[in-house]
């Protein structure tokens, strides 16, 4: 979650092109989310006596996100990054979600919860580039 905060940011601030806006403020709210994900995980682990480690030598030599981009990027280009992060983070928390559900139902909830609110993240900024397939015909005017 720290990695996507940091990589949701990184797209918040250097975002070019169609939808900036739309697609700078949809970030503020991944950001938001990731955050608040890291600090709730991070305060559960100490609650199960766990220690976490948000340094950032130990968040990047174990994300399962792929790399982001330095410059600038296009809204587009962000879009699929974004997404492409969304959905590796969804795939780390089902593992580990899978992983403590027997054990710890309390872990497994927070997990679900997060989980949820990243596919909807995910659907929403996906949809930015998406393509309507219904065809609509106008009524007949009579």
């Amino acid at each position: 979650m720290i990695e996507l905060h940091i990589q949701g940011k990184q797209a918040h601030w250097n975002i070019v092109g169609t939808n900036f806006r739309d697609l700078h403020l949809q970030l503020d709210e991944i950001v938001d989310a990731a955050r608040q994900f890291a600090d709730d995980t991070a305060e559960r682990m100490r609650a199960l006596h766990a220690l976490p480690d948000g340094r950032s030598s130990t968040v990047s030599a174990s994300t399962s996100l792929a790399q982001f981009p330095d410059g600038l990027i296009s809204t587009k280009d962000a879009i699929e990054r974004i997404v492409a992060a969304l959905e590796a983070a969804v795939g780390t928390m089902r593992k580990v979600h899978d992983e403590v559900d027997e054990e710890d139902p309390t872990t497994a909830d927070l997990l679900h919860e997060f989980i949820l609110k990243l596919e909807q993240f995910a659907w929403m900024v996906n949809a930015e580039t998406m393509k309507p397939t219904a065809s609509v015909t106008a009524p007949d005017s009579k």
